[in-house]
């Protein structure tokens, strides 16, 4: 059995060997090692192999935690906390207040609740809009399926950026998207490669877009095939961590 520094180890060499063959620097990916459902110590564990970076799923869990390693560690810890799953409106308050990155944000409604629950705190919270290229009904996010060809969709999107980047307290990051599960390598990959070009032609014709976006694509299971197309986010849990505990 490997220890948790050991497979720390073993994914960022697989980050970087990853980048290299896609011919990028491996200091453009950011591991968010994805924590959900463990308890509080395994993020400090993680802490002291090195990670800086943790994804939650359920905002009220991710709040828990934050406070708690806060706690032992200090509010200079370096620790930056990830939203990764869809908020509901009910619980954005937590985001607002805990998270250092969102990428998972689906609805305006979302976007709407969050910057009034910004409003005065000075904080800008980044980003990512989640974005559904696979067509899948099971996945959230922003409908992109045929969005090279479908006029609605790109002109829904130009709204949803403009909307977005007016919103004071946010800032837009990227995009999120997730791949479909127990497929072919070859549509993993045209997945990931059709967001890395979305955000690129988003970036070209939508001037409110002032900054590069980002790309959060990539899990234990597809994250190499992600960086070779481009990803700049990846999130992993499993393969640092093991088998989530459901306790």
């Amino acid at each position: 059995m490997k220890t948790l520094a050991e497979r720390y180890t073993t994914i960022l060499n697989r980050i970087h060997n990853a980048a290299r063959r896609a011919g990028r620097h491996p200091d453009e990916i950011t591991l968010v090692a994805v924590t959900k459902t463990w308890p509080v110590e395994l993020n400090l564990a993680a802490y002291a192999a090195g990670m800086r970076h943790f994804g939650e799923n359920h905002p009220e869990e991710l709040a828990r935690k934050a406070a708690a390693v806060a706690a032992h560690l200090g509010p200079d810890s370096g620790i930056v906390w990830h939203q990764i799953g869809v908020v509901q409106s009910r619980k954005t308050k937590f985001v607002a207040q805990h998270a250092g990155v969102l990428h998972a944000l689906d609805r305006l409604k979302i976007a709407n609740r969050l910057s009034r629950q910004l409003a005065g705190s000075g904080k800008i919270l980044p980003v990512f809009l989640e974005v559904n290229l696979s067509g899948e009904a099971s996945k959230s996010g922003f409908p992109c399926a045929n969005w090279e060809e479908d006029a609605t969709q790109q002109a829904e999107l130009r709204k949803v950026v403009e909307h977005v980047t007016n919103l004071p307290g946010l800032s837009l990051y990227g995009l999120m998207t997730m791949a479909p599960w127990r497929v072919d390598e070859t549509i993993i990959r045209t997945v990931f490669r059709r967001t890395r070009l979305l955000a690129e032609w988003m970036q070209a014709h939508f001037p409110a877009i002032q900054t590069p976006l980002r790309l959060s694509m990539g899990m234990t299971d597809d994250f190499e095939i992600a960086i070779e197309e481009g990803a700049t986010h990846v999130r992993i849990g499993r393969a640092i961590f093991g088998e989530r505990n459901r306790t």
